[in-house]
């Protein structure tokens, strides 16, 4: 990782995308990690391409290290967190009016299968939009699966 001396640009060498320029703002800090890679704690976010429901999550220290995410509610509108709990127990604000989160899901697709998506609907990424910190928590709700199919089975 790079920073542009004047621009407080962060230069990013990915192996998937090659090298990729964001702010240095816009770097989110996961204190904890994601679950699995408890050590890779600086990520961007970037859209897959214009239209797409899907972004990517790219860790800023591991090259290799990117996932497809996307909004849960685009694909269950009654899905349901308690976001409040989540910020207090996080300490970003007494309550949830006074933060703005964004929540994010990770998607997995099989390689050449991607009728085979799914969502991993119990770990989602919650993102305090004014810090730029995430965390990924993990739901005790048996209602979601963490392999969510994400496309529609067609009627019989």
């Amino acid at each position: 990782m790079t920073l542009g001396a004047r621009e407080n640009i962060v230069k990013i060498e990915t192996t998937r995308f090659g090298t990729i320029h964001v702010h240095e703002e816009d770097v989110i800090t996961m204190p904890y990690g994601l679950l699995g890679f408890p050590g890779k704690r600086r990520f961007c976010i970037f859209r897959h391409r214009k239209g797409s429901p899907f972004l990517w999550y790219q860790s800023v220290d591991d090259p290799d290290l990117a996932f497809v995410i996307t909004s849960p509610w685009l694909f269950v509108p009654d899905y349901e967190i308690d976001l409040g709990e989540v910020v207090r127990t996080l300490g970003w604000a007494g309550n949830t009016e006074g933060v703005a989160v964004d929540c994010y899901v990770i998607v997995t697709i099989p390689k050449g299968l991607p009728e085979k998506m799914t969502a991993n609907l119990i770990g989602p990424i919650i993102l305090n939009r004014e810090t730029n910190e995430a965390v990924q928590i993990v739901l005790p709700n048996e209602t979601y699966t963490h392999k969510y199919s994400l496309v529609k089975k067609k009627a019989a």
